[in-house]
């Protein structure tokens, strides 16, 4: 994708998403306990930790693991939007034992025929150093190239897995209503930033 293609969809991803927030008035954009969007390091970093909190409260299976990752990307809100034309967008952290090393942003776009908005979480459990080695030197992340992420795959008690585990990135969505099993991490894409 050519960087005229790539702002044009950031774009119109960016208006979507702003038209879709603020015609959606059936459900609260607040998810996982996140308040905010992430403008600033410190509002971000509130948000991944309560995010968190959220996700080990919700499968005991996420704790786990992030005990087996090397590092987690955390986006605690990402809102999708479409009228015709849809996507998504987020801000988030990675952590490397417990630190915050770096934030990134989301951008996802979808075409077809799509309405409303919808907010969730997502965490990317990079199990090996590999795999984050190669995260890093991609400049962010584009599904397909590069590094590949799988949905996390829990039993009925909620466990992580023993097949999960030797996946090299994996990514847990979840909402108010809890996980969102089979969620896709297709065309999207991820760069690294440096908010205030």
């Amino acid at each position: 994708m050519n960087g005229f293609t790539r702002r044009m969809l950031t774009a119109a991803l960016l208006g979507t998403v702003a038209l879709g927030g603020a015609a959606c008035t059936n459900e609260s954009t607040r998810t996982s306990g996140s308040t905010t969007g992430g403008s600033d390091r410190a509002q971000i970093d509130r948000d991944v930790t309560a995010a968190i909190a959220d996700l080990n409260a919700q499968t005991p299976g996420a704790r786990t693991l992030a005990d087996n990752a090397v590092a987690v990307l955390v986006f605690p809100s990402i809102t999708t939007a479409g009228f015709g034309i849809g996507g998504s967008y987020g801000t988030g952290a990675l952590r490397e034992g417990g630190q915050t090393t770096a934030y990134y942003n989301l951008i996802a776009a979808s075409f077809g025929f799509q309405m409303g908005a919808q907010t969730f979480s997502q965490a990317y459990f990079f199990n090996s150093a590999e795999a984050l080695e190669t995260f890093r030197e991609t400049q962010g992340f584009e599904a397909g190239v590069g590094v590949t992420a799988v949905a996390a795959d829990f039993g009925a008690g909620g466990d992580i897995t023993s097949s999960t585990l030797q996946e090299p990135v994996v990514v847990v969505t979840w909402g108010q209503s809890g996980l969102m099993a089979g969620a896709t991490v297709e065309g999207v894409k991820m760069t690294e930033i440096n908010p205030d």
